[in-house]
This record gives C-alpha cells, structure tokens and sequence, in this order.
C-alpha cells in the first residue's frame, strides 16, 4: 500500500504540473514499476475509476536530452493509464512530439468519436431572418425610388433576368424525353383520295380542341375516340401563335401515328386515321403530359414570355438613356469653348 500511496503521490504532481509526458515516460519503463506494483494500480484502478475508460494516444519523442522506448511499450500500459488518470485530464485528441533539427514541436491531431468537432452551419433566429429580410426590402426600395433613372432601370433588369433563369429552370422539369419512334408503313394515298378526304373532314362536325395547354396526353385519346367511328377528324388550335400550327400538326402525327390531310387558315387540322388503322391498348402516350402538368407549363411558358419582352424593352431603355447621358456630357464639354470663343469676338469688336 505504502507504494501504491507514493505512486498516487507522483501521479497527483505530474498532473498539477501538467506534465504527463513525464509520467507515461515513468509508466513506459518496466525496471520503474515491479509486476506486483502494476497490478495493484490496475486492482486500484477498477475500484476507483472503472467508469472511466479514455484513449491514450502513442507519443513519439525523440530528444537529446531523454530516450523514450518505442512506440510498441507504450500501447502495452495503454490499459493502465486509461484506468489510472482521470478523464479530465485527458482529451481525446492525439499529441505528437516531433525534433526536426533538435527542436521540439507540438502537433495536435483532430479528435475523432463523438467528441470530434463538427462544422454545422449556425442556425439562425426567427428575428435575425426578419431583420435580414427587412434589410433586403429597403436596400430594394432605395434603388427603385433612386433619382438616377440609371440605377432603377439596372435594378429592374437584374430583377427580370433573375425571374427569367427561374423560369427557365422550372420549365426543364416539364421537359418528357421523346419515346424512339416505332417502324411501320407509311401509307400512299392518290389525289382523289386526299380530295375525298378533305371534303369529308370539312363537312363533318367532329373535332378534337387544342387549346392554352398544347398537345398533351389527353388530345390523342380523344382523337382515336373519334377514329372509331370516323375516318378523319379535325383538330382546332386556338389560341396559336403564327406558325405554332405546323408544329402541332408533326407532333400530333408522332404521337397518334395519324396522317395530316390538311391544314387550313383558321389554325385548324385535318387527319386520317389510316387504311390498316387498329386502335392501340393504350391511347394516352407516356411521353406525353397530364393535363394538369400541362397547365402548369403553359402558365410557366407565358411567364416567360412577358418577362423576356419585359427585358428587351428595359435593355432598349437604358441604351436610349446611355445615349441622352453622353450627348448631354458632350454637349456641356463644349459650352466652355464656345463661350470663350464668343468673349474672343467681342473683344476684337470692341
């Protein structure tokens, strides 16, 4: 017991000191400590701090003035001195003693467990995020009462052409990749079938509407409704921009596998269904849109175009003001000579 008091004696002033590279150097040695001795700090040990259990790093130290062994004895009273020293005393860092040049020099390694410190971005409050908003709305409200047109015109080009990528980003989620185009016979029709035909899908009043939201799922399963008991049907696009006909007329063909007879002026196609025409199990393609997807991207589309109209008509704007400023500095720049030109004239008069 008298030995295990002297060795809690040394222990208590090597901690003190902060200095417990000396006492692991003490515990590395085994000449140090006897066998019965080690046991009894174990024994000791488990009955006053089993609860605790840190990890003990390897110190590599190597200097002229000591000698350490190596880095294997260490790891052997690795168990006595997690028993032995208390966790306060300990971090769960790893220190290094590195001599480059007979200089000693510290190096601490990252922690790594539960302890190991993490970068999280800091949460913020509900009253920073208000002020931080709030700040955002009068440095907006600045530059759009700002007298210098100049600065509220860019302001409002900044503003559209960060709407205008936003759009842009959102319509790429519409986007349907195209299904590859399956192989059949297109079927040759004479003039006098094709005159036949165009007069029997005019008189006939059955038609399909392709309206705001464009071709989607929905126009062709009403299209092969009709060619179950038709062998045309006309297709009516309103509203359509100029030239958007011709577009829906190739889509259209695509996706239903129809035949286009004729298009006429008032935006409105007329299609066969074919010789061979057997109705598909499923009418509605997949690489098509829902009706309400399609909504959105029309809504979406229309955006877009308002916003894109909105920046060219700012763009031409400020290059009309640019022009202004520069003939108003042109014009202030030559007020001076021809003052001076003036007072030259006035003086030979006299």
């Amino acid at each position: 017991m008298a030995t295990f008091a002297s060795i809690r004696q040394i222990s208590r002033q090597f901690v003190k000191r902060e200095s417990l590279l000396k006492f692991c150097c003490f515990v590395q040695n085994e000449s140090f400590f006897p066998s019965p001795c080690l046991d009894c700090i174990t024994f000791a040990s488990q009955r006053s701090y089993s609860a605790v259990s840190p990890s003990l790093h390897a110190l590599c130290v190597t200097s002229p003035d000591f000698s350490l062994p190596a880095k294997e004895n260490v790891l052997q009273h690795h168990n006595i001195l997690g028993k032995w020293l208390h966790a306060r005393y300990l971090s769960n860092a790893s220190i290094e003693l590195k001599t480059d040049e007979d200089v000693i020099r510290f190096s601490f390694n990252k922690s790594v467990g539960r302890l190991a410190s993490t970068n999280r971005k800091r949460k913020m409050s509900k009253k920073a995020k208000v002020n931080e908003l709030r700040f955002y709305r009068l440095k907006a409200k600045k530059k759009m009462n700002s007298p210098n047109p100049e600065v509220r015109i860019r302001y409002k080009l900044e503003k559209a052409k960060r709407k205008e990528a936003w759009l842009i980003e959102k319509l790429r989620k519409y986007e349907v990749p195209k299904a590859p185009a399956e192989a059949y016979d297109p079927e040759i029709l004479t003039e006098e079938e094709i005159h036949y035909l165009k007069r029997t899908g005019e008189k006939k009043k059955n038609y399909v509407q392709v309206g705001r939201r464009g071709v989607f799922g929905g126009v062709v399963l009403n299209m092969h409704l009709h060619w179950k008991k038709h062998e045309t049907v006309k297709v009516s696009c309103k509203p359509c921009k100029p030239g958007q006909v011709h577009e829906y007329a190739e889509e259209l063909a695509r996706l239903s596998k129809g035949i286009v007879i004729d298009i006429k002026p008032n935006n409105t196609i007329i299609f066969y269904r074919g010789k061979n025409y057997v109705q598909p199990n499923i009418m509605s393609p997949a690489d098509t849109l829902s009706k309400n997807k399609a909504l959105e991207k029309y809504k979406y589309e229309q955006s877009l175009d308002h916003t894109s109209e909105f920046i060219e008509k700012l763009e031409k704007e400020l290059e009309e003001y640019l022009k202004h400023k520069a003939r108003y500095h042109k014009a202030k720049e030559s007020e001076p000579q021809d003052f001076a030109d003036n007072n030259r004239c006035n003086s030979t008069l006299s």
